[in-house]
């Protein structure tokens, strides 16, 4: 069937054969649902090769007008739309207890890279709560239950993926990895720049700093 004949395919994208257009929409659905395609697992492999080799062109005048930019990452294979937070209208807003497991996640990010110690950067819960409690020290870290919920949407947005280890037999023990795309969707230029944000939620600072220094990403 011809593009133009084709009420679910754009007329632009008419020299996309019709065997590519099933994946190209999960392509487009990973990219703008979650905000990241891995390809480094699963049946995202293919999808990562196709758009990586021959639809970059396509999805970046895609996505342009929606101020998203794309970004094809193959040293870690994976893509990923992050929003130009000038223009962007798609933004997601994390609260309060998800920006301070965020900006925890992405200081222990920075630290590790920085170090160049190793390629994936894996932590335990524990090593996580103990992060929030230096990082955020006048704050009461989130409970164990919150931090299960924002490990969910953190996940959906495939910012960190979690395992447990065998014999796992508390909260503590998971082990998190936190991905690339989580440094790029919250790109601080410096950890001066991450400090900044983290003293925004320091009690001293006011409740009404507090409440402004939730994450759009």
């Amino acid at each position: 069937m011809p593009a133009s004949d084709d009420p679910l395919w754009p007329r632009f994208w008419h020299d996309v054969p019709v065997e590519d257009r099933a994946r190209l929409r999960e392509v487009l659905a990973e990219l703008i649902g979650r905000g990241v395609l891995l390809g480094d697992e699963g049946g995202g492999r293919e999808l990562y090769l196709l758009a990586r080799d021959h639809y970059r062109a396509h999805l970046e005048d895609y996505l342009a007008p929606l101020a998203l930019e794309l970004i094809v990452d193959e040293d870690n294979s994976l893509i990923q739309a992050r929003p130009r937070t000038e223009s962007c209208l798609l933004l997601a807003r994390f609260d309060k207890a998800e920006t301070l497991v965020l900006l925890a996640l992405w200081r222990l990010y920075d630290d590790e890279r920085s170090s160049g110690l190793q390629e994936a950067v894996i932590v335990t819960v524990d090593q996580l709560w103990s992060a929030l409690r230096v990082f955020f020290d006048q704050i009461e870290p989130p409970t164990a239950k919150v931090l299960e919920d924002v490990f969910a949407r953190l996940r959906r947005h495939r910012l960190i993926r979690t395992a447990k280890p065998e014999g796992m037999t508390q909260l503590g023990e998971l082990q998190i990895e936190i991905l690339p795309s989580l440094a790029r969707v919250i790109p601080f230029d410096s950890v001066e720049e991450w400090q900044a944000r983290v003293e925004a939620f320091q009690p001293a600072a006011g409740q009404r700093a507090e409440e402004g220094a939730a994450l759009e990403a």
